[in-house]
């Protein structure tokens, strides 16, 4: 990849662009390679770059051509490419106050802290859930509190709280509930808190509806009279706000110390992994709070994090895929198939054998999970290639796990490339409960509510690319057609331009642990901002096999001999990767991610594969 047509960066098979200081690789322009179908049914195309503004940004900050070239592409400017660089969050995070209800959370929480009252933090079973939940009760522990924290058990409670579990803090002495990560559409659950005597504050930030709860605040900068600030916030980096704007009012009252007290920043290691955890946008302040985060967590000081990682295998700093990937889903397991509470308890506890002892529980849930999603996703996958082309794929399914239903939707959203809902039959044969996966470009948790609203699902919410639902067995058929009618044309739009884009061209000698280092400037990666992608080409397949449950490995060859590992994962068994397989002694054009790859004496690098195309 090129920042002018006449100039190459290393690695790469020849010039790219169009004439100097234009955009290489639009859409109007022929496919990449001349992959106009790749194995995957996609056209290939460059992302488009000027090129004088990549050169201009690899001379003003000293990088190589090819991260000015991935810079520009994201649309980093020289004015904003020094706060992308150097995220910091003085200049990221908007400012708390600016959140509606913010002030009232912020006062009914001092008053709980100055009556030393009874507090209750009700979080989400996900990781966002676990991880807010967890940040609040650090920080009032280190103000005397002792909060409690409830996560609901995702088969006997669902998803939220319920009028039961509200009723039943109010008699157990509760004097406020915290909810977090849940809460904004919980209307009738609160209203029984309410009437029962008991304050609610909810910190949120799935879409809310036209009418919110009956709670004393609900900070959630999805609001619709929300000003449209923080709005990519994870519900994690949402209870950060609500902190620090708690630390900021106990300081100016005298409660804290001008110096001293409860650590903020330390803190920052539970926002980075619940942020990267629930796919939200890491660009601003998210992109701040991860990569400040990332900082803390490399300390390792948090006990269960550390036990944590140690069982997952991650024994140097963390990266945003180490979150994602590694220490997300076994703090996930507990919630979809065990003890809920399992996260929140791991992220909490400062006692070292309590945090081996949880983090080897959830490293065998995490596999026991693997071994039922598996038989879920058969079944699901089998369904929906009867269910025909359809714009939007629901699937359902007695004796399906609910706690895996979502994972199943976004394999199945993968597979077949259009937004996915996976419900579980529940045991009464009434209702079914399950999660919606969408694909870029269509706002699934808008229409959820939506449908809500229009009768056709009991309960649901959500945001743009993920929501759960309840619905009646007998309305299934009509939430059917619904989805259908309102996200057809929005499908096909999505669908249309979904050309694999890439990041350039690369020789498989270029594609080394070099590159990988240049590339590395521009993390954390993660929604709103992916990993570069490159074409490494020619790739003459050497081997070709298949390792783990279903991942094909292949070891590629270059004309210069030099040799390279690519993974497509959970891909033996479909029809690209069986012709991977089958291409032993084939040359390739492969789509991908570079990695660095550290087992043996001398970092390498390999090549997560997207895509591939027969290049002979």
């Amino acid at each position: 990849m090129a920042s002018q047509p006449d100039q190459q960066a290393p690695g790469a098979d020849g010039p790219l662009g169009s004439s100097a200081g234009g955009a290489a690789g639009g859409a109007g322009e022929a496919p990449l390679l001349g992959v106009a179908r790749s194995l995957k049914g996609r056209a290939w195309r460059l992302v488009p770059v000027v090129a004088r503004e990549a050169e201009a940004l690899a001379q003003a900050f000293g990088l190589p051509d090819i991260a000015g070239r991935l810079l520009a592409s994201r649309g980093v400017t020289l004015d904003t490419a020094d706060a992308f660089l150097d995220p910091r969050l003085k200049a990221a995070l908007p400012s708390p106050l600016g959140f509606k209800d913010m002030d009232a959370a912020v006062a009914r929480l001092a008053r709980a802290v100055a009556q030393r009252q009874r507090v209750v933090l009700f979080g989400d079973y996900d990781v966002d859930g676990a991880t807010s939940a967890a940040l609040l009760h650090r920080y009032l522990c280190a103000l005397g509190l002792t909060p409690r924290i409830h996560i609901p058990d995702r088969l006997t409670e669902g998803y939220g709280p319920s009028v039961g579990v509200m009723r039943g803090f109010a008699a157990d002495g509760a004097d406020l509930v915290v909810c977090l990560d849940c809460g904004t559409a919980a209307e009738e659950p609160l209203a029984a808190a309410r009437d029962a005597g008991l304050d609610v504050v909810v910190i949120d930030h799935h879409k809310a509806p036209a009418r919110l709860p009956p709670a004393l605040a609900v900070v959630n900068p999805n609001r619709l009279d929300e000003a449209g600030a923080g709005t990519g916030l994870a519900a994690v980096g949402v209870a950060f706000l609500v902190v620090a704007a708690l630390d900021r009012q106990l300081r100016q009252a005298g409660t804290l110390p001008a110096r001293g007290g409860p650590d903020l920043l330390g803190l920052l290691d539970l926002v980075a992994l619940g942020t990267v955890c629930d796919l939200v946008p890491l660009v601003g302040p998210n992109r701040a709070l991860v990569a400040q985060g990332l900082r803390v967590m490399a300390k390792r000081a948090r006990p269960g994090l550390r036990a944590l990682a140690d069982q997952a295998g991650v024994d140097g700093a963390p990266d945003a895929y180490h979150l994602g990937f590694l220490l997300g889903p076994r703090i996930n397991a507990g919630g979809r198939i065990g003890d809920a509470g399992l996260g929140a308890r791991l992220l909490t506890t400062e006692d070292e054998a309590e945090a081996a002892a949880i983090a080897a529980t959830l490293d065998r849930l995490n596999k026991d999970r693997q071994q039922i999603e598996a038989a879920v996703l058969d079944e699901a996958a089998a369904r929906a290639e009867m269910a025909g082309d359809r714009p939007v794929l629901v699937v359902d399914g007695a004796g399906w796990h609910p706690g895996v239903v979502g994972i199943v939707a976004g394999r199945l959203k993968e597979r077949f490339d259009r937004p996915a809902v996976v419900l579980a039959h529940s045991d009464d044969g009434r209702e079914a409960v399950g999660s919606a996966r969408s694909i870029p470009g269509v706002d699934l948790g808008a229409v959820v509510i939506d449908a809500v609203a229009e009768g056709l699902a009991r309960k649901g919410g959500g945001h743009a690319m993920a929501a759960g639902m309840t619905v009646a067995l007998d309305r299934l058929d009509e939430l059917r057609a619904f989805l259908d009618a309102r996200l057809a044309d929005p499908v096909a739009a999505a669908r249309a331009d979904a050309a694999l884009t890439l990041d350039g061209v690369l020789s498989v000698d270029g594609a080394g642990p070099e590159l990988v280092a240049a590339v590395e400037r521009l993390a954390p990666f993660g929604m709103g901002n992916p990993g570069p992608r490159f074409a490494v080409t020619p790739a003459r397949v050497v081997k070709a096999d298949v390792v783990g449950r279903d991942h094909v490995r292949l070891i590629v060859t270059g004309p210069a001999g030099g040799r390279l590992k690519a993974m497509a994962f959970r891909s033996a068994e479909t029809p690209w990767g069986a012709e991977l397989l089958a291409g032993k002694g084939r040359a390739f054009h492969l789509a991908g991610r570079l990695k660095r790859d550290d087992w043996g004496a001398e970092p390498k690098a390999e090549l997560h594969l997207d895509d591939a195309a027969p290049a002979d």
